[in-house]
């Protein structure tokens, strides 16, 4: 343990680069007695949302999540991916991917850069399996350390924003009623994209002048009525507007961006790091999410980078249990904007980890990702 100990100090400069399947069916990698290796076991859990969430593309009442485990010497690291419809996986998927990973290959279970490279180069896409490897070995290796993520990176926990909470489109009725019911939020984020788009921010502004961000999943196409409704929003205290147009109409979103009196933040148009470059310009932000970036290391890497263009920063996430949530808060002192309350919007969470006090994402001093079993 003090060699591996040692073995990471050497290293740490590197890291600036109710279910659908029965939850009691374990699915195990092979563990050599007598020796230190990683065991890789992974479980298919579905989450169930309090409310009806309603995009502009779609709606649903669960999520089809899987959770991973890393053992090694006696420590275990946990990891989920989440997968919402867009993202294209699923628990067949991810379970397929995951049978393909071999951790008890590793000698130096530090050596994050090597095995999440390797585990990357499997097959192409499946971020958020990747995810699930990528958030447990962070934890695993906290854990270790004993230190949490936040330490490591030398960041303040003092720092971290205040988390946005998420209201679907819905009538105006639900939506007052969840306005109501988010009332010690600071920030709201509202879904639009259809054709009730107005509407949606006069409800919530009959009952509260909390300011609002905007989540548009692509769902309005012509970039002039995109500018209209963009202006029409910044008269209504609006923060900035996410991903207003499809991901495809990039000369529309540079010209949107140009022109737009609000930041333009790109969510399902910057998934990456590879997608950075070639988004600056065409939004004024992004927003990076675990799932969609295969976790942490990436997430981390894009943040620098973004930084470096002069980008903003927002930190998501998908519905998720407070693993991944408590995962990506690691990460939130470095910035400008958190929607981080994917664990608030489910009703069978199995961890204990991050908290929102006061609207406020606040980290603990656990070890590895700051989560426990329930």
């Amino acid at each position: 343990m003090k060699q591996d100990r040692r073995d990471f100090i050497k290293t740490s400069a590197l890291f600036a680069g109710a279910a659908l399947v029965p939850n009691s069916d374990i699915i195990s990698k092979p563990f050599i007695k007598g020796t230190k290796k990683m065991k890789l076991t992974y479980r298919p859990y579905t989450l169930e949302l309090r409310h009806v969430f309603t995009i502009a593309s779609n709606s649903r009442s669960t999520t089809p999540v899987v959770l991973t485990e890393i053992e090694y010497d006696g420590l275990i690291g946990y990891g989920e991916a989440s997968m919402p419809p867009y993202l294209g996986e699923s628990h067949e998927t991810v379970l397929k991917f995951l049978s393909k990973v071999d951790l008890s290959k590793y000698d130096n279970i530090f050596d994050l850069e090597r095995i999440l490279s390797d585990v990357d180069a499997i097959e192409p896409g499946n971020p958020a399996a990747k995810a699930s490897i990528d958030i447990a070995l962070h934890d695993l290796i906290g854990k270790i350390m004993g230190q949490p993520w936040y330490n490591i990176w030398g960041l303040d926990k003092n720092k971290t924003p205040y988390t946005s909470f998420t209201i679907g489109i819905d009538t105006p009725e639900v939506v007052r009623q969840k306005t109501k019911e988010a009332g010690e939020y600071k920030i709201l984020k509202v879904k639009l994209g259809r054709e009730t788009d107005k509407e949606m921010i006069e409800s919530i502004r009959s009952v509260t002048n909390t300011p609002i961000t905007v989540d548009v999943n692509q769902g309005w196409k012509d970039k002039h009525f995109a500018l209209d409704m963009i202006h029409w929003l910044n008269e209504r205290k609006v923060l900035f507007i996410e991903q207003p147009m499809p991901k495809t109409q990039i000369d529309d979103l540079a010209w949107l961006t140009e022109n737009s009196p609000l930041p333009i933040i790109g969510d399902e148009g910057v998934q990456r790091l590879s997608d950075i470059v070639k988004a600056h310009k065409v939004y004024s932000g992004i927003n990076i999410k675990l799932m969609k970036c295969t976790g942490m290391r990436e997430a981390y890497k894009m943040i620098i980078l973004a930084r470096s263009l002069g980008m903003k920063v927002m930190l998501g996430c998908m519905t998720e249990t407070s693993c991944a949530i408590s995962a990506a808060s690691q990460l939130s002192p470095l910035v400008d904007w958190a929607d981080l309350d994917g664990a608030l919007l489910i009703s069978n969470d199995v961890y204990d980890g991050t908290k929102v006090i006061n609207g406020k994402v606040t980290l603990n001093n656990r070890p590895g990702i700051g989560i426990k079993k329930i």
